[in-house]
């Protein structure tokens, strides 16, 4: 399921009370799903070949305190050339308020492909700029999470 991270789906923050907002549907959400548990958190980079321009304005390993290099994969088409994701990911116990500057860069644009996960990789967390992608073990667990969070999801017929 997809919640947003503004209210009437707004995208980006353009105030404080913006971002506080944004950072408390986080939290909320990301709280409800692993608190007190322990969470991987995998960061990606992008290195690219020679002549091919990628905007990266931040490291986002540099947000995920302690992570350490996981793999990396290529990323090619025949027709373009590509470059390296690397990965790297850290494991801690979920603290609300702990992944807040990565949040705020993933909403600001500044980086992607996060992805929060518990070590049985059952709960899926991936924050993006917009709001979060949420993938649960089953559709009761799905059912309760969005009714509880009913306001925050899209309005799209699809939940995008």
């Amino acid at each position: 399921m997809r919640f947003h991270s503004l209210p009437e789906s707004k995208r980006y923050a353009d105030t404080a009370a913006e971002y506080q907002i944004l950072l408390e549907r986080h939290n909320t959400v990301l709280t409800e799903l692993f608190a007190d548990h322990l969470v991987h958190i995998v960061t990606k980079s992008f290195v690219p070949d020679e002549g091919v321009e990628v905007f990266s304005p931040i490291d986002p390993h540099a947000l995920n305190p302690g992570s350490r290099p996981w793999t990396r994969l290529r990323e090619d088409d025949d027709a373009d050339p590509g470059g390296t994701m690397h990965l790297h990911v850290s494991e801690r116990r979920w603290r609300p308020g702990s992944v807040d500057p990565l949040l705020l860069a993933v909403a600001d644009d500044e980086c992607a492909d996060v992805i929060i996960m518990d070590i049985d990789l059952r709960r899926l967390y991936h924050p993006y700029d917009g709001g979060a992608d949420v993938i649960l073990a089953g559709p009761q667990e799905r059912d309760a999470l969005k009714a509880a969070h009913a306001d925050w999801l899209s309005t799209h017929p699809l939940g995008l």
